[in-house]
């Protein structure tokens, strides 16, 4: 039986709780390394991880049985537990909420590009807002604006 032939990219991105400084360089490796491992294992292809020392963006080609939240909380959760049990016991937590964003295929090199760059883009402020909002909470408040009863405005 043949598989089904899927091109489903994802950037994610999420914070460390209150956003604190939480992911120090010295961390940093083993984390994001724990995080690609993990998407593995969920069948995903990680293309490209990085961020600052507040927050993550993974950039991941996801299969087709895996829904975005069964990701987003296996990948938080076992990096929150190798975080808090093996790392820096009752130190660490993420910040509950996430931010999702599909992206086309022809998008992929310039958000990997991003991602890449994640500590230069925030030393020389050139983020780009709709990915970098402090709080997950205004994105949603932005968009449910701009829907009434299922209809799209503008």
């Amino acid at each position: 039986m043949r598989e089904p032939y899927t091109q489903l990219y994802i950037h994610l991105v999420w914070s460390t709780w209150d956003r604190l400084p939480l992911i120090t360089p010295q961390i940093e490796p083993r984390l994001y390394g724990y995080i690609l491992k993990k998407c593995r294992e969920l069948k995903c292809v990680p293309i490209r991880i990085g961020g600052i020392e507040n927050h993550t963006h993974l950039l991941v080609r996801f299969h087709s049985t895996v829904a975005i939240a069964t990701l987003v909380k296996e990948v938080k959760g076992a990096s929150s537990h190798l975080m808090t049990h093996e790392i820096a016991p009752n130190e660490f937590k993420w910040q509950g909420a996430y931010g999702a964003f599909t992206i086309r295929k022809s998008e992929v090199p310039m958000v990997k590009e991003y991602i890449a760059n994640q500590k230069k883009h925030h030393a020389e402020n050139s983020v780009w807002d709709e990915f970098e909002k402090s709080e997950i909470g205004e994105m949603v408040e932005l968009e449910e604006e701009e829907y009434v009863e299922g209809e799209v405005l503008g």
